[in-house]
């Protein structure tokens, strides 16, 4: 009989545990779902400081190395800004060499482009973007010649850029990509740039006066205030517009200033996150935001069409469908789309003028960035 009780207190004490399991369980998942709608933020990843809008610098330069893929252009008549840019280069190194018997196949003149922070300091380094302004058809396996870099044109130099140039594209396992057209007359070179002189930029300590939002909010801009004000007292932020918050701090030394806006930016708030999707034009790359849904309709582009609710086919199965034609459920995820078009290998350009229609008919309720 004692045997009995102890094994019915055991038990009971099992399924008190399992109770209690479940329960944190549940408290876990509800949680998780308020942190997906309401995503937690620190003040730092919203907004700039004042005074800490990057400067855009840009150069002309050669990228060299190309294997038979550079500019096609010839010397003598037919030469163009490539051929006078090597001849000018070789003239530096005291090596003259006419134009007329240049030929430039494995040389490309591109434009570098670079956003630099202000507050880089010389010998600091950042990534630079290249494009060429040619024929090239390919910048591929290229080099790019040291490039000065200017903040405005007619202005002196602040910075170079060289280094072998990255293209950024989606393979197969053979190396070729899987969809879409091959763009090769853009690329970036990873930390390729290097600050030479002071960059222009005012002073932190003084500038810092008020916070400006990366994205403009009206109803985010009255939360940084709301937790400002609570953290460091009623009246420390005040919202000018939806992107800038103004700061009132007690202490105005440099010190104890620029302290007090380090520690503000620190502060976590509850941001609730709009839906977005974001399409990349080039490689077809589609990311979206939360749980994005589409509702019924019907999208025909060129020889495709994507029709979304009627007679349902699985997504991706496109055995049942005519050809030329995805069916997909209604309330299906953005992402379940991105797959079935790259499944019939869907180019960029039909991937983001399919989802920007979508948008337009009201079909998709997020919104819809096309880069």
């Amino acid at each position: 009989m004692i045997e009995h009780r102890t094994m019915s207190a055991v038990g009971g004490d099992r399924r008190t545990r399992r109770m209690v399991v479940a329960c944190l369980m549940m408290s876990i998942a509800c949680l998780m779902s308020a942190s997906l709608l309401h995503g937690q933020s620190r003040i730092r990843d919203l907004v700039l400081a004042d005074g800490a809008a990057p400067v855009r610098v840009v150069g002309y330069g050669l990228v060299a190395g190309l294997d038979g893929t550079g500019d096609r252009g010839m010397g003598g008549s037919q030469g163009g800004q490539t051929v006078q840019s090597i001849v000018n280069l070789l003239r530096r190194f005291d090596i003259n060499v006419p134009a007329a018997v240049l030929r430039t196949r494995n040389v490309a003149a591109v434009l570098v482009t670079a956003e630099v922070s202000a507050y880089l300091r010389p010998g600091g380094r950042f990534d630079v973007q290249i494009a060429s302004i040619g024929d090239a058809p390919s910048l591929r396996g290229g080099v790019l010649y040291m490039t000065p870099l200017l903040a405005e044109v007619g202005g002196s130099p602040m910075a170079t850029a060289q280094g072998g140039v990255v293209l950024s594209e989606g393979s197969d396992r053979n190396g070729m990509r899987s969809y879409g057209t091959r763009v090769e007359t853009s690329a970036r070179i990873p930390a390729g740039g290097v600050v030479d002189v002071e960059l222009p930029r005012a002073n932190y300590a003084t500038a810092t006066t008020a916070l400006l939002l990366r994205e403009p909010d009206i109803a985010v801009a009255s939360r940084i205030a709301a937790v400002i004000d609570s953290a460091l007292g009623a009246g420390t932020a005040r919202v000018d517009d939806p992107g800038s918050v103004t700061l009132t701090l007690k202490d105005s030394a440099g010190s104890a200033r620029s302290l007090a806006i380090s520690k503000l930016r620190e502060l976590s708030i509850r941001v609730a996150r709009g839906a977005k999707v974001v399409i990349d034009g080039r490689d077809g790359t589609v990311v979206a935001g939360g749980d994005v849904t589409v509702s019924e309709a019907v999208v025909t582009h060129g020889q495709l069409t994507l029709s979304i609710g009627g007679n349902v086919i699985a997504a991706g199965d496109t055995t049942k469908a005519p050809v030329g034609e995805v069916r997909l459920e209604n309330g299906i995820s953005v992402q379940r789309i991105a797959s079935a078009l790259h499944g019939i290998r869907s180019s960029p350009q039909e991937i983001a003028a399919i989802f920007s229609a979508l948008r337009e008919v009201g079909a998709i309720s997020a919104e819809v960035v096309i880069r």
